[in-house]
């Protein structure tokens, strides 16, 4: 622990804003072990009004939350604090998503389950070198997957105009979102 305490700083403030509550809960007492001071929030409304109280120097916000979304706190810890260390968490994971957090300040982005020691690696890494390949390249119905994801968000999540620019059927886009995203 003293390793990570080193590589902190000399601002160990943490905001977890995360709306699964025994989840929150865990990561602070395992982020409060690896010697930062955490607070926590279950909202949106609660995570902008913490980030704007007292801007953290490193913050972990889920990015879909019963309010809101999660960007809107990256949003606004960006705008206090620009030096912070921001990585967005979430069960939904899709490129898109991933380059929307990165563009408006995030430092990092992990899909859940992510354990408390992959977060502080993103935390704390300050390299800025690309990360290896990975051993386990996505299947070509992934990358079809996040294609259609990508295009829909671009849309606003409008299904009918996200069907006209893929020329595919309402119906089979509405099958294809519906499902669980392939691996």
């Amino acid at each position: 622990m003293v390793d990570n305490e080193a590589r902190i700083g000399s601002d160990p403030s943490l905001l977890l804003v995360d709306d699964d509550e025994p989840f929150l809960r865990r990561l602070e007492r395992a982020m409060e072990k690896r010697g930062f001071a955490v607070e926590g929030a279950q909202s949106v409304a609660e995570g902008i009004a913490k980030a704007t109280a007292r801007p953290p120097a490193y913050a972990v916000i889920d990015l879909r939350l019963q309010d809101g979304n999660g960007l809107d706190v990256v949003e606004r810890l960006r705008e206090k604090r620009p030096d912070a260390r921001i990585v967005v968490l979430t069960g939904y994971g899709a490129i898109a998503t991933a380059v929307a957090a990165v563009k408006i300040g995030a430092t990092d982005y992990l899909s859940k389950p992510a354990d408390a020691n992959d977060i502080t690696t993103a935390l704390l890494n300050r390299e800025e070198r690309l990360p290896p390949p990975p051993e386990n390249p996505m299947s070509a119905d992934r990358v079809r997957w996040e294609h259609i994801q990508r295009v829909f968000e671009l849309c606003d999540r409008n299904v009918s105009e996200t069907a006209r620019r893929l020329s595919m059927h309402r119906r089979t886009l509405q099958r294809i979102l519906a499902k669980r995203s392939p691996r």
